[in-house]
C-alpha cells in the first residue's frame, strides 16, 4: 500500500478529471437506485389503485423516464471522463518512470533480465493506471450510496436502517478488506508469474535460432509451459477468491433485503408505512448493492496494482551507475583524454582492462581493434561515464571524469554504435535527436556531410518523409549514414564509434569510412572495430589485448 500511495502526486495531477468521474459514477448509482425505488413504488401503487382511478400516472412515469436518462447519460459521461483521465494518467506514469530510469541507465542491477524490464515497463504500468477505475472509485461510490440509503431508511423505516447499514458496511468494507488481505500475496505472486511468463516467451522468441542449433527447444518449451501453468493456477486462485467474495456480497444483500422486508412488514401491519413505499424501498436496497459488486470485482486488480507499484518503485529507486559531483566543472572543448592505469571487471567475470594507460590528443583519430570480449566497448562506456573504473582514472583535460556532470559529458561526446536506433518517424525527427534546436540549414548540412543529402532530395516530402520501423525503408548503408548525420549534428567535438560498420558489406563499409574521414576531419574520433580500416581514415590503429593497449 505504501508503494501505491507514493504515486498519489501523479493521481493528483488528474484530480479534477478523476473527481468528475467519481461524481458521475455516484450519479449513475444513485439514479439506478432511485429508478428501481420509483419503479417499485409506481407499479405497486398503480396495481393497488382500482383501475387507476384518481391515480396520477404522469409524475411517477416522468420520474422513471428521467432517472433512466440520467443513469444512461451519467454512465456514458463517467466512461468518457474516466477512461480519458486514465489514459492521460498512463502517459504521466510512463513519463515519470522513464524520467527516473534515464539517469540510472545502464541499469546496475544485472539480475534484472530484459524480459522482466519489459514486463515492468508495460504490464505493471497498465495494472497501476487502472487502480482508480477498478478499486478506489467503486469503493468511494459504495460508501456514499450506502450512507444515502441508510439515511433514507432511517427516515422512512427506522427499524430497518441498522440491519441494512451493517450488511452494507460488511459488503463495502469488511469483505473487500478481507479479500485484499487474502489476495495480496496471490496478487504479488501472479504479477511475478506473469513476468516470468513474458520472460520465457521473449527468451524463446529472441533465442529461437540458438535454441534450435543447440537442440534446446524442448527444454525452453517446457519452461514456458511451466511458467504458463503457474500463471494460470494463480489466476484461477484469484478468480476463486473473487467469486467467493461476490457470493458473500450476495448473501449480505439477501440478509439486508430480508431485514428490510421483516421490518417493513411489521411497520405495514402497524400502519406506519404504505405498501408501495415498502416495495420501492426493497428494490432500492437491492439496487444499492450494485456498487459493492464492482468493488469485489476490482479487489483482485487492486492487489495486482499494489504489487505492480512495489515493482515500479523498486525499479525507479535503483542506485545510479555513477555519482554526480556536488560542484561540477565545465567541460573543456579542446582537451586530451587520458586513461591512467585503468582496471575494470564486470561482476563475476575476470578483468577486461588491467592497468591500461593511453593518451588521446584533441583532434586525433584512433581505431582500437581486438578480439570480441576484450574490453573495447568497455572503454567507450568508461569515457561516457556509464560505469566507473575499479582502479585508475579516466581524465579529460587533466581532470577526472568524476568532476564533470554526466549530462555535460554526454553533450561533449556523440556515440554511434552498431545498434544506434532509427525510429518509426520522419527523417527530421530522427535527426533532431542529435540537436533539438537545429534548423533546416543545419539538418541539410549534416546530411550533406554524411553524403545522404542526394537521397533525401529524391523523396517527395524531403525531411518530413517517414521512414519505416527501425529504418527498414532505408538500405543498411543509408541507415548508418543517417545515424552518422545525427552524430555530426550534435556538434560534439568527440565522436565515439562502436563497430559502426557491423553487418555492412565491404563496398558499403569502405564508403562509410571514406565519408567518416571527410565529415569528421576536425573532430576527435575513437573507434572500436573489427573491420579492416583503409588508409587515411584514422591516425593510429591500436590493439587491445589482455587488458592492455598495444600498437597494431
Amino acid at each position: 500500500m505504501k508503494a501505491l500511495i507514493s504515486f498519489f502526486p501523479l493521481f493528483r495531477q488528474r484530480g479534477r478529471a478523476l473527481a468528475l468521474a467519481l461524481f458521475l459514477s455516484l450519479v449513475t448509482l444513485l439514479a439506478g437506485v432511485a429508478l428501481l425505488g420509483t419503479s417499485g413504488w409506481f407499479i405497486t401503487a398503480a396495481a393497488l389503485t382500482t383501475l387507476g382511478v384518481g391515480f396520477n400516472l404522469f409524475v411517477p412515469s416522468s420520474l422513471v423516464r428521467g432517472f433512466s436518462f440520467i443513469r444512461i447519460l451519467a454512465r456514458y459521461g463517467e466512461r468518457l471522463v474516466g477512461h480519458d483521465a486514465t489514459l492521460r494518467l498512463l502517459s504521466n506514469l510512463r513519463g515519470w518512470l522513464f524520467a527516473r530510469l534515464f539517469p540510472r541507465l545502464p541499469l546496475p542491477d544485472r539480475s534484472l533480465r530484459h524480459g522482466d524490464l519489459v514486463s515492468r515497463l508495460t504490464a505493471d504500468v497498465d495494472a497501476l493506471d487502472n487502480a482508480f477505475l477498478v478499486a478506489i472509485g467503486p469503493w468511494l461510490s459504495a460508501i456514499v450510496v450506502g450512507t444515502v440509503m441508510t439515511t433514507v431508511l432511517a427516515t422512512l423505516l427506522p427499524d430497518a436502517a441498522l440491519a441494512y447499514g451493517a450488511a452494507m458496511a460488511c459488503a463495502a468494507l469488511a469483505v473487500p478488506a478481507g479479500l485484499l488481505w487474502l489476495s495480496r500475496g496471490l496478487g504479488r505472486a501472479s504479477v511475478e508469474a506473469n513476468a516470468d511468463l513474458r520472460m520465457a516467451a521473449l527468451d524463446g522468441a529472441l533465442g529461437h535460432a540458438d535454441l534450435t542449433a543447440l537442440g534446446a527447444l524442448g527444454s525452453a518449451s517446457r519452461r514456458f509451459e511451466d511458467a504458463s501453468a503457474r500463471a494460470g493456477q494463480l489466476r484461477r486462485q484469484l478468480g476463486g477468491l473473487t467469486s467467493a467474495g461476490a457470493a458473500l456480497v450476495q448473501v449480505l444483500a439477501a440478509l439486508a433485503l430480508i431485514g428490510v422486508l421483516w421490518a417493513g412488514l411489521l411497520a405495514l401491519d402497524a400502519g406506519r408505512i404504505e405498501g408501495p413505499v415498502l416495495a420501492g424501498l426493497l428494490l432500492a436496497v437491492l439496487g444499492s448493492f450494485e456498487a459493492t459488486g464492482m468493488i469485489v470485482r476490482g479487489v483482485g486488480k487492486a492487489g495486482a496494482a499494489m504489487a505492480a507499484a512495489e515493482r515500479l518503485v523498486a525499479l525507479a529507486e535503483l542506485p545510479p551507475p555513477v555519482a554526480e559531483p556536488d560542484a561540477p566543472l565545465a567541460v573543456p572543448h579542446d582537451a586530451s583524454i587520458r586513461f591512467d592505469r585503468v582496471s575494470f571487471a564486470y561482476p563475476g567475470a575476470p578483468p577486461v582492462l588491467a592497468g591500461l594507460s593511453m593518451t588521446i590528443r584533441p583532434g586525433q583519430k584512433i581505431a582500437i581493434t581486438g578480439p570480441s570480449g576484450c574490453g573495447k566497448s568497455t572503454l567507450l562506456r568508461l569515457l561516457l561515464r556509464l560505469a566507473e573504473p575499479q582502479q585508475g582514472t579516466v581524465a579529460l583535460g587533466g581532470q577526472s571524469l568524476a568532476r564533470y556532470c554526466s549530462a555535460d559529458l554526454h553533450a561533449h561526446m556523440a556515440l554511434l554504435s552498431q545498434d544506434s536506433p532509427i525510429f518509426l518517424d520522419t527523417l527530421r525527427n530522427n535527426l533532431l535527436l542529435g540537436r533539438a534546436d537545429a534548423d533546416d540549414a543545419a539538418l541539410r548540412s549534416a546530411l550533406q556531410s554524411a553524403q545522404l543529402d542526394g537521397f533525401v532530395a529524391t523523396l517527395p516530402q524531403g525531411l518530413d518523409s517517414r521512414i519505416g520501423e527501425a529504418g527498414r525503408s532505408l538500405s543498411a548503408g543509408q541507415g548508418r549514414r543517417l545515424c552518422l548525420a545525427r552524430a555530426l549534428l550534435s556538434q560534439a567535438p568527440i565522436l565515439l564509434l562502436d563497430e559502426p560498420t557491423a553487418a555492412l558489406d565491404r563496398e558499403t563499409e569502405l564508403a562509410f569510412f571514406r565519408i567518416l574521414a571527410e565529415a569528421a576531419a576536425d573532430r576527435t574520433i575513437i573507434m572500436v572495430t573489427h573491420a579492416d580500416i583503409p588508409g587515411g581514415t584514422v591516425d593510429r590503429v591500436l590493439t587491445l589485448r589482455n587488458g592492455q593497449i598495444q600498437d597494431a
